[in-house]
């Protein structure tokens, strides 16, 4: 499942960061790396954004950028 599958109040492990490019290595560079545990703080009410805290900050994504990074409940 994708980020943009995520349920609120939940946390989740990272197991893939799709993609190719500099977008994906951006990601990676925010700490969004396998193995990763990260919570999922809020999805915006009619999709968009999703809130996550992961490594000690709060960033939040795009659609397109949530659904490019793949987890599994941890």
């Amino acid at each position: 499942m994708t980020l943009m599958d995520a349920g609120v109040n939940k946390v989740y492990r990272i197991t893939d960061v799709r993609g190719s490019g500099s977008f994906r290595r951006r990601l990676l560079d925010m700490g969004f790396t396998p193995q990763c545990k990260l919570y999922v703080a809020g999805i915006a009410p009619f999709g968009g954004t999703v809130l996550v805290a992961l490594r000690g900050f709060t960033v939040a994504l795009r659609e397109d950028a949530a659904s490019m990074i793949e987890i599994e409940a941890a």
